[in-house]
């Protein structure tokens, strides 16, 4: 072989195309992260496929985390985006999920990344990328499946843009028999003071306050947060009206669903936050409230072959 001292330099990059979003694993492939040009970041534990961090291009984070949060596979996540299903909280009256434990088993399994998509074109801000993560009956833990007896897969997928977060589900029934479910993104965003949140998009609508012996209530004007908080709402004008979270007036989160009727309202003030060993500092409800979409008020039927999508676009 000839060598010739003017050969052409390797090129880095591929002329002409703009930058790209990057996804790299870390933490011993237990965690993906997703960085778009412009900085903006999400990073998703495989463990439950939970969303555990997203900042936009300053590196402000938007969702709170507890510092006490287990980031290592040994339970579930307090703080960032557990997914809740097939059961929300406990429902020892229902014979196909009595036996599950709290919010069931999606949160406190190991999902499979099945891959990255993404969308440039000549403006950063257009850029986007979508992060897929998959679980199903054959790869749940045996102890699971004895207690969910059901065939159906889940494909979790999870969007970045600068401007928005988004998460979406697809349930499928791959079994012979109806599935009844409950579905919920259990969202935690950080705020700067409890104290002045405003919530609205949830007047006029119909809740069961949790907090105060499940009785049906109807929220009047905004929702502010004063105490223990754990109300689920049917917003009454569906779930492509958008349910803002304003502080002192101004907007700091906007959340609108596709196909999840319910909104879950939460913030476990002093005592609760003080009864819960995951949760710090225990002051930490000062800087949170849970918005969360879903479908948990009564139960979702899947007939055999059918698929069920959910989704919500957190825009801040």
């Amino acid at each position: 072989m000839v060598d010739r001292p003017n050969k052409p330099m390797a090129l880095a990059t591929t002329p002409g195309l703009p930058p790209q979003p990057q996804v790299n694993f870390s933490h011993g492939n237990s965690r993906v992260t997703a960085v778009l040009p412009t900085g903006d970041n999400v990073t998703i534990l495989l463990y439950g496929a939970t969303v555990i961090s997203w900042k936009n291009r300053f590196g402000t984070e938007k969702l709170w985390v507890s510092d006490a949060a287990k980031l290592d596979g040994s339970k579930a996540v307090r703080g960032g985006i557990p997914l809740v299903f097939p059961v929300f909280g406990t429902s020892p009256d229902h014979a196909a999920t009595s036996k599950l434990p709290q919010h069931g088993f999606a949160r406190n399994s190991r999902w499979e990344f099945l891959g990255k998509s993404s969308s440039e074109s000549a403006g950063p801000s257009d850029s986007s990328v979508k992060l897929d993560f998959g679980l199903s009956s054959a790869t749940l833990d045996d102890s699971v499946k004895g207690q969910w007896p059901f065939t159906f897969s889940l494909i979790y997928s999870v969007t970045l843009t600068p401007e928005s977060l988004s998460t979406s589900i697809v349930v499928t029934n791959d079994g012979d028999k109806p599935i009844e479910f409950q579905v919920l993104m259990h969202t935690y965003l950080r705020v700067d003071d409890i104290s002045k949140i405003q919530v609205t998009g949830l007047e006029d609508s119909p809740y069961v306050d949790k907090v105060d012996a499940a009785k049906t209530k109807s929220q009047s004007g905004a929702v502010t947060i004063t105490g223990e908080t754990d109300r689920v709402y049917t917003p009454a004008k569906g779930p492509s009206h958008a349910v803002v979270v304003s502080e002192e007036g101004e907007e700091v989160f906007t959340v609108v669903r596709d196909n999840l009727k319910d909104v879950v309202v939460w913030n476990p003030w002093t005592e609760k936050a003080a009864g819960m060993g995951d949760f710090e500092p225990k002051d930490g409800f000062k800087q949170m409230i849970c918005i969360e979409a879903g479908a948990v008020n009564g139960w979702t039927t899947l007939d055999a072959g059918d698929a069920f999508e959910g989704a919500q676009t957190i825009s801040d």
